[in-house]
């Protein structure tokens, strides 16, 4: 059973070649995702550096604005209960 078919060819090489398509198309997208990955770093890092530069000039010349305590949340629940089941819970205490 070694007939060579040129349509069993055909189709094997036309498998052959789209996965080489998509491979190239993966690997240049990996590639891309790697670029701008590198770049984004880049940009927080030299961002980070001014912003510790600022901070730090602000210190030295005592113009620092003092930092603000951040707001204490609302607990969630009380005892165990959601705000949503005492609310819909007749005859709940409030």
């Amino acid at each position: 059973m070694s007939t060579n078919n040129p349509s069993l060819m055909e189709k094997a090489e036309a498998r052959f070649a789209e996965r080489l398509k998509k491979t190239s198309e993966r690997a240049q997208a990996t590639a891309e995702y790697v670029s701008e990955a590198r770049a984004r770093a880049v940009k927080t890092a030299k961002l980070k550096q001014l912003r510790l530069a600022r901070d730090e000039a602000e210190r030295v010349a005592g113009t620092a604005q003092p930092v603000k305590a951040k707001a204490q949340r609302a607990p969630r629940s009380v005892k165990g209960k959601t705000l949503f089941s005492r609310v819909l819970t007749p005859g709940a205490k409030r």
